[in-house]
């Protein structure tokens, strides 16, 4: 697909703010297959636009907005997943008043297909959380925390699988530590395990047993610590595992003109991705894979305006 193609075809809903050519393995003449990702992250029930006389995001965001583009890339390509990394919650009257609900039925209704957990996810308890539960008609990822003695037990996937075109999409979902942000009596005795060592587990089943084409993990760790640089971060984590091939973030709030590309342990690319906050970009990833599920991708950055 030419790149010029391919902007006006999607300038029609947003504005493009980058794009680029990201080889994962290597550069693919014949493009076959291709898979859409579309994501959001740290959302915090921005379900309106901003208003036009908003200092920093006049007139940007809105689900309506959003839903627009999705609708648009699905019509494109039928093979298209949409994701969120976290902090759905905590953010306008709509959470304070509804607790969750509007923000799960809206996902819902937009047909999101996974979403992690972030912090904030568990500003209302635990309890709180697991009653909004049956709203949400998609999946809840979540590889790192052990909910064993908790209400949640049984109600998140560690991981889950998406097959479209006969390609197989694994999908995990980290969680940053919640000590220390989150008051304990909200997430009760969820447990928090190593996100390095869970990645590496999830990859194991997710490559090995399962035969995944393509591997992304929703992380809510944060992008990078500038202050820390040796902290769980999802660039730390693209350095010390292999095979994932994408890492969708939150946390951070980081608003990157293009996806990071990351060198794994085995010297392999990953892209590493986040849009900022509030609903006022949508993330697309373009995964494409030739007769021999070679891959490369394109990523680009969305405005909702």
């Amino acid at each position: 697909m030419l790149r010029r193609d391919f902007i006006r075809k999607t300038a029609a809903t947003g504005a493009f703010t980058a794009f680029g050519a990201l080889a994962l393995e290597s550069c693919i003449e014949t493009k076959g297959k291709q898979i859409t990702i579309l994501h959001t992250n740290d959302v915090h029930s921005h379900i309106l636009p901003f208003a036009k006389d908003h200092q920093e995001y006049a007139d940007l965001g809105g689900i309506a907005r959003r839903a627009s583009l999705i609708e648009k890339v699905r019509n494109e390509n039928k093979n298209t997943l949409l994701f969120d990394a976290g902090d759905i919650f905590q953010g306008t009257p709509f959470f304070n008043f509804f607790g969750g609900e509007v923000e799960f039925k809206l996902m819902s209704k937009l047909g999101y297909n996974a979403s992690t957990l972030g912090n904030h996810d568990f500003d209302n308890g635990i309890e709180g959380l697991d009653k909004q539960l049956p709203n949400a008609t998609f999946d809840f990822v979540i590889s790192n925390y052990n909910f064993k003695n908790t209400v949640l037990d049984g109600k998140t996937k560690p991981f889950q699988i998406y097959t479209l075109d006969g390609v197989k999409i694994g999908v995990f979902g980290l969680g940053i530590e919640l000590n220390g942000l989150v008051t304990p009596s909200l997430y009760k005795e969820t447990e928090y395990l190593n996100p390095i060592e869970i990645s590496q587990e999830m990859v194991e089943i997710l490559k090995n047993r399962e035969h995944c084409d393509i591997i992304i993990c929703l992380s809510h760790l944060g992008y990078y610590y500038k202050s820390n640089p040796d902290k769980i971060s999802d660039l730390n984590l693209a350095k010390q595992t292999k095979n994932i091939d994408l890492i969708i973030g939150g946390h951070t709030h980081t608003f990157l003109p293009k996806p990071t590309l990351v060198k794994n342990l085995d010297d392999k690319n990953v892209l590493v991705n986040q849009v900022g906050k509030w609903g006022i970009n949508v993330g697309r990833i373009d995964f494409y894979l030739d007769s021999f599920k070679n891959i490369s991708a394109n990523g680009t950055q969305i405005i909702l305006n």
